[in-house]
């Protein structure tokens, strides 16, 4: 179809088509219009825009009853029209504007209205929507003087109808749609933004209407929710702008007290117009504040992000608009603000990070006192219901709850102090910090888990502690949730950060000396503090005011340090040892208990035992950690400025680091760490021998006053545990102050110096073990196993021989006591059996021992003397250091040959009648006495001490066969299998005779039976394999005794047949034993047999032919 560009043409085109719908109001004659005006140049329409208008208009005035579709048709095409035109004229707007709403209400006359259309109240909305955007320049506003104001007010009670009670979606968005546009706060860009004066007046014409809208759409807002999310934001941007509008504070600060007077002609309207006075705002701001109370309450709760996300603007729009003037409102919006922080959505996350970012950055809060107080009121409010939320909620909740303080807090920002100045915001603030972060103190495992005190190195161990340690997870009474003790951590570092420091740190100090109930919250929270004080870990909306002196901090964390370390809260009863007990209680002051609550004690009095329960060790264990935390956080905060605090700090950190409470010890690690890396020492042990000489300095002086100070100990243990072999010389004065001691208190202090000397020996195997261990690690070469294996087949020279019994004889005049005074020569000749270096044995015996070595030999001395101490425990910790001493002078055989001697009667003393468990221990030295000292021991051994094993193997053996899975639980079965598995390397390393091996092979031979347990028959197995090394032949004889596999026939008729008593027997319970250890000693013998014929075949391919 042509397009009529020029108005000639376009009038030639529309006339017939006007005409016909002027004389007849028909469907048809309308789409004929419409056709006809498709084919017109907008240009060309703009010129006819009335006369084409005319006809359409005519159609919705006619009298009478007209047809829905018509109506719906022609405002249809009115749409089109003003869709492609301009209204130019103020009457013709307002014209179109009344004819379009009349569509919408109906008749007056009619007393029973038929409802409209749906397609029919769609039509007109979207008709008015394309009329308010096609007025042409200041047109639109004929429609906001106050004459027009009834118009306005019928359009905009017709639009709030239809979008509270319409049902279908499309028509309640297009009417809230619609009346954002008549209220000029439209989202399109054709609308150019008011200015002052034209914002001014629209205030007050909007004024009159802020009521029915604002009621009118919180019901829309709160509506149900089955009306979808759109009707809901469209709902709420409605809201927030119209209300911005007209309780604008720039508008209501230039509104005059007093109405002014109008002319009399226009009285009747001004009756209709709101004069937006200071009685009217406080008024309107009560009436609206309930309502945005009742909205705030439903969309935040709203399962749709979008209209989570539009709440954020209506709080951000209101808060820059109406921060005075909706001040009582705030409560509400600034509740529902913070709420969101942590929304699931990450929009609406982001979203309210932004508009809180754009508050504090804006200082709406900081230069808005009312609105400062407003919050401040809030946060008590929260502070008092916090531990009744916290035990009722569940997670979701209390996230939720501690989001909404943390934000209050962020957003009073500097302005914080006005709450931490009011004694009842503070008492409220931190007596719900002091119940929320309660800790569970009923886990058994925390006090049952020890401190390892086995031979290992600082490598590792140091790395794998400190990090154990750091993220042992805390468990609290009220929430299990990570994020909520997070969210609780950054409210104390908020505070910390904006409060002041001093005003805190006193009251919280207060809080932690006043109840050991609030002990490890209290100092859970002045950790959090300093670190937020610091700027650590902090997540704040705007920067302080003030910076943070340096010396205040230092000041503030000087005093707690001295808080932490005092006596009465470092050291607390953690363990029922009732020699740690007795440690700790001699520690306080005269009476002061250990028990939360200690600096209120009793100090008059001494207090006997008190009923120590695992609920109050493992409080006081926490309390310790969460102390050991504090100084590592300490040390972070003030980086190199920590060292000038060394003296004080970490001496008590090392005693922790020794402590046997596993945790204890772990986070005591991970603190020296974080101590390391804050005062920029490589390691550990850099940290440990760079301040050594005072650490040495009170090691020695509180040695001294044992008594008082009884973990000098647990020093002297870290150091040496996280040192080296450069550490010996800085603390060998000091071990000889402990030997000295000893001598002179073995009654009153053994227990806690033999600590020290295992600790010691402990350190010097670690340090020295390369030497310790070589000869071993020779014996344990291939190449030795093979030279033993093939010493029958080797050619014996006859100086061989006479060197041999020469040497003999001397071991056994060694062995029987009979050591000669004088004479480097025979003591040179014994030296070879302990070193095998025949380099260094000429001059062995005129070189002095080495500093480590003297050190293990006089702490031996020490132990020879103790064995026979009356108490378990002493007995028990002089075997673990003997069983040291041993191994450090394993390299010095011409020393530890005559010590050896020394202590083998009270060693068989202890083997023979004493506790059981003093028995295990000394098996256990005896075993690497024989490692060490080979068969210097056989004689003492096969006299003194084997008679005593299998008489107690053979008496036991009938109680474990019968036993059940119990019994493996026992002292008894440990015992034997202690006896089992050790017996095999003693009968081989102290080459037993053929009697004495019999007596073990005897003995032993009853745990190969199936009835015993699994792991004693794996024992006993064990020492058959050891006895097969040593004596292969009677090994073979005495099991073929038991079991006999095979038959065997005689080489030649002359020989008797071979007959054994295992021969031809049933099947028993030693049968598969017997039949596994004939099977290895097979294989054993063909690897001898290979390597004995390998070197002939060697031997005689070199030969001359």
């Amino acid at each position: 179809m042509a397009v009529f560009d020029t108005p000639q043409e376009a009038f030639g085109a529309l006339r017939p088509a006007c005409v016909q719908l002027t004389r007849a109001q028909t469907m048809e004659n309308v789409a004929r219009l419409q056709a006809h005006l498709a084919a017109v140049s907008a240009s060309a329409l703009q010129e006819l825009q009335e006369y084409v208008l005319f006809p359409l208009r005519f159609a919705l005035k006619v009298p009478g009853p007209k047809q829905e579709r018509l109506v719906q048709s022609v405002v249809q095409c009115i749409s089109s029209v003003l869709a492609a035109t301009c209204v130019k004229k103020q009457d013709l707007l307002q014209e179109l504007f009344s004819e379009l709403c009349t569509c919408l209400s109906p008749p007056s006359s009619s007393s029973n209205p038929v409802p409209l259309s749906e397609e029919l109240k769609l039509a007109v909305i979207q008709a008015l929507h394309t009329l308010m955007h096609s007025a042409y320049g200041d047109v639109i506003w004929s429609l906001y003087q106050p004459s027009a104001l009834p118009l306005l007010g019928f359009a905009v009670s017709l639009l709030l109808g239809l979008a509270e009670q319409e049902k279908a979606k499309q028509i309640k968005i297009s009417a809230l749609k619609c009346l954002q546009v008549l209220v000029l706060q439209c989202d399109c860009q054709e609308h150019r933004h008011l200015d002052e004066d034209e914002a001014q007046q629209c205030g007050d014409l909007f004024a009159s209407f802020l009521p029915g809208i604002s009621i009118t759409l919180s019901r829309v807002i709160t509506g149900d929710i089955k009306q979808g999310h759109k009707s809901t934001v469209s709902a709420i941007r409605l809201f927030y702008l119209i209300v911005g509008l007209v309780m604008a504070d720039a508008q209501l600060a230039r509104i005059a007290k007093n109405k002014e007077k109008l002319p009399v002609e226009e009285s009747r309207i001004s009756e209709l117009m709101v004069h937006r006075g200071p009685d009217w705002s406080k008024s309107t701001a009560e009436k609206l504040s309930l309502l945005l109370r009742k909205m705030v309450e439903f969309s935040s709760v709203h399962p749709h992000w979008k209209v989570r996300l539009e709440l954020m603007e209506l709080v951000h729009h209101l808060l820059r608009n109406c921060s005075q003037s909706l001040v009582d409102s705030f409560s509400h919006l600034l509740k529902a603000l913070v709420g969101l922080v942590n929304d699931e959505n990450s929009e609406v996350q982001s979203r309210c990070k932004e508009v809180l970012q754009g508050i504090a950055e804006q200082r709406i809060v900081a230069q808005n006192r009312a609105l400062a107080d407003v919050l401040s009121e809030n946060l008590h409010s929260l502070a008092t219901a916090l531990p009744r939320l916290m035990n009722s909620l569940d997670d979701t909740g209390k996230v939720s709850t501690l989001s909404l303080l943390l934000g209050y807090l962020k957003l009073l920002g500097p302005k914080i102090n006005i709450v931490l100045n009011s004694i009842s915001h503070l008492h409220r603030l931190s007596k719900a910090l002091m119940q929320v972060l309660e800790l569970d103190v009923t886990d058994v495992k925390i006090v049952e888990d020890r401190r390892c005190e086995g031979v290992c190195g600082p490598s590792g161990s140091l790395q794998h502690g400190a990090q154990k340690g750091r993220c042992q997870k805390k468990y609290f009474r009220f929430f299990t949730e990570e994020k909520i003790f997070q969210l609780l951590q950054q409210v104390c570092r908020v505070l910390g950060y904006y409060g002041n420091l001093y005003l805190l740190v006193d009251h919280f100090m207060g809080l932690y000396g006043e109840s050991g109930m609030y002990r490890k919250q209290a100092a859970m929270v002045l950790n959090e503090l300093i670190a937020g004080a610091a700027g650590v870990g902090v997540d704040v909306l705007q920067e302080r005011e003030v910076s943070l002196n340096v010396d205040d901090l230092k000041g503030s964390i000087m005093s707690i340090l001295d808080e932490y370390t005092d006596q009465a809260n470092w050291y607390l009863i953690t363990s029922i040892d009732t020699e740690e007990i007795s440690h700790e209680h001699s520690v306080q002051h005269s009476g002061l208990t250990a028990r939360p609550g200690g600096a209120c004690s009793s100090v008059l009095l001494p207090s006997p035992e008190p009923h120590i329960t695992t609920r109050t060790m493992n409080s006081n264990i926490w309390q310790i950690c969460i102390q050991l935390e504090g100084v590592g956080c300490f040390a972070a905060v003030l980086g190199k400025e920590f060292r000038l605090l060394l003296l004080s700090a970490l001496y008590p950190v090392l005693e922790k680091a020794g402590d046997k409470t596993l945790l204890i010890s772990e986070t005591a690690l991970g603190t020296l760490v974080d101590i390391c890396k804050a005062c920029s020492y490589d390691s550990l042990q850099c940290l440990i021998n760079e301040n050594s000489d005072y650490l040495v300095n009170g090691i020695s002086l509180n040695l001294r006053q044992l008594a008082h100070q009884p973990h000098a100990s647990q020093v002297l243990d870290t150091m040496l545990r996280h040192s080296d072999a450069s550490l010996l010389p800085l603390v060998e004065d000091v071990i000889q102050d402990v030997l000295s001691a000893l001598d002179q208190s073995y009654n009153n202090q053994a227990s806690t110096f033999l600590r020290v000397l295992h600790s010691v020996m402990t350190a010097l195997v670690r340090w020295f073990e390369s030497s310790c261990g070589e000869e071993h690690q020779q014996r344990q070469t291939p190449e030795w196993w093979s030279g033993t294996l093939s010493q029958g087949q080797q050619v014996v020279t006859r100086q061989e021989v006479e060197q041999f019994f020469l040497d003999y004889v001397r071991q056994k005049q060694i062995a029987e006591g009979n050591l000669p005074d004088t004479g480097d020569e025979e003591a040179d000749e014994v030296l070879p059996l302990a070193e095998p270096e025949p380099n260094n044995s000429d001059t062995e015996g005129e070189t002095p021992l080495p500093s480590h070595a003297q050190l293990a030999k006089d702490v031996m001395e020490r132990c020879i003397h103790l064995l026979s101490d009356g108490n378990l425990r002493v007995r028990l910790k002089v075997l673990d250091v003997l069983e040291l001493c041993v191994t450090a002078l394993h390299p010095h055989g011409n020393h530890l040959l005559p010590m050896a001697h020394r202590v083998w009667p009270a060693l068989v003393t202890r083997l023979i009648s004493d506790d059981p468990l003093a028995v295990l221990r000394a098996f256990k030295v005896l075993c690497t006495l024989a490692q060490k000292c080979g068969d210097f021991l056989r004689q003492r051994f096969s006299k003194d001490v084997l008679p005593k094993l299998t008489s107690s193997l053979l008496s036991q053996a009938p109680a474990s066969a019968r036993a059940g899975p119990v019994y493996n639980h026992t002292l008894a079965f440990k015992l034997q299998l202690a006896v089992l598995q050790g017996l095999g390397s003693l009968c081989e390393k102290l080459d037993m005779g053929e009697s004495d091996l019999n007596k073990v092979a005897d003995a032993c031979l009853i745990y190969l039976s199936a009835k015993q347990p699994m792991k004693l028959q794996e024992a006993a197995q064990s020492v058959f394999l050891h006895l097969m090394h040593v004596d292969p032949d009677s090994t073979w004889l005495l099991l073929n005794e038991v079991c006999c596999p095979h038959q065997y026939e005689p080489p030649h008729i002359s020989l008797r047949p071979v007959k054994l008593s295992g021969m031809g027997r049933q099947r028993n319970e030693f049968t598969d034993n017997v039949l596994l250890l004939l099977e290895k000693l097979q294989q054993q013998e063909s690897v001898m047999q290979q390597e004995s014929v390998m070197p002939q075949a060697g031997t005689q391919e070199a030969s001359p032919p």
